[in-house]
C-alpha cells in the first residue's frame, strides 16, 4: 500500500484504488488540500486524526 500511495502522490493524484477492497483512498495530498481532518479515520491522514472520535481511534491504535 505504501508503494501504492506513494506512486499516486507523486504523480499528482488524489486518489488510488485499493487492490485489496476494491476502494477508492485518498491520498495525503488529497487530504492537505481540504485542510482539515474529516473524522473518518482516513487511512492517509496527515492531520493525526484530531477530528476522529476517541472510539475509533482506540480502533486505529489496535491495528
Amino acid at each position: 500500500m505504501k508503494e501504492l500511495h506513494q506512486r499516486a502522490c507523486d504523480n499528482d493524484q488524489d486518489s488510488y484504488i485499493d487492490p485489496d477492497s476494491g476502494y477508492i483512498v485518498l491520498t495525503s495530498k488529497a487530504h492537505l488540500k481540504r485542510g482539515i481532518c474529516c473524522g473518518n479515520a482516513c487511512r492517509h491522514c496527515p492531520f493525526e486524526y484530531i477530528n476522529v472520535p476517541a472510539a475509533n481511534k482506540e480502533k486505529l491504535n489496535n491495528q
